[in-house]
């Protein structure tokens, strides 16, 4: 009785062998981990900026709008820390500027104004979906303001101006190292006193000012 026991259960054994040998095991494919945006930054950005600036006569009452408009680069660094989907981080920036207009008060007497540089200090967040991350940003923002004017003689003052700034973007990683992005900012420089020499009069400048820009930044 036992010898057929065993005799059976090597007779299933060998039928089963085959089987199991025609169906090998199947692997399962590995999914590739995403994009971590956790790291620091550092970069390079440039852009076109469009605004206005409001200026004041404060002794002698006047008063002039000139439109702005120009260029600007700079470099900026970041640090982001990434949880889940949710990412979180602080960025700095300072550019160099060419954004300027004037206006005529009359024939022969024009005022005008210029961004000579600005940047920012902020705080950042966004969602990320793999290698894209669209985010928002804003903080403290900080420029160096020319009031001029021309009429007769001529007269230039620079100032530094302390206002804020908001804005949103998108950034995609090219490589695990390269980051290409796109950015709108607004920034509202705040009003600051010019007191000028005579025979022109002291006044306030208020500028605010839209601008666009695409950098590209190194993970380190």
């Amino acid at each position: 009785m036992h010898r057929l026991t065993l005799a059976s259960a090597g007779f299933l054994t060998a039928l089963a062998a085959p089987a199991f040998a025609a169906d090998p095991m199947i692997e399962l494919p590995m999914t590739a981990p995403g994009f971590d945006w956790t790291g620091y930054f550092a970069g390079l950005q440039g852009g076109y900026g469009w605004g206005r600036a409001d200026i004041t006569g404060t002794l002698d009452p006047f008063s002039a709008s000139p439109d702005l408009d120009g260029g600007f680069i700079g470099g900026n660094v970041a640090g982001l820390w990434q949880f889940n989907q949710a990412v979180i981080g602080a960025e700095a920036e300072l550019n160099y500027a060419a954004i300027n207009g004037s206006v005529e008060l009359a024939p022969g007497n024009s005022v005008g104004t210029e961004i000579k540089w600005f940047g920012s200090v902020n705080a950042k967040a966004g969602y990320a979906v793999d290698r894209l991350l669209v985010y928002g940003i804003g903080g403290i923002a900080f420029a160096g303001i020319e009031t001029s004017q021309n009429v007769g003689t001529a007269f230039a003052q620079t100032q530094t101006n302390v206002g804020w700034t908001v804005g949103a973007g998108v950034d995609f990683a090219l490589t695990d190292k390269f980051v290409v992005g796109a950015q709108y900012r607004y920034y509202d420089f705040g009003s600051e006193h010019y007191d000028t020499p005579d025979p022109f009069s002291d006044r306030d400048q208020d500028v605010k000012l839209n601008a666009v820009s695409l950098n590209l930044r190194y993970k380190f």
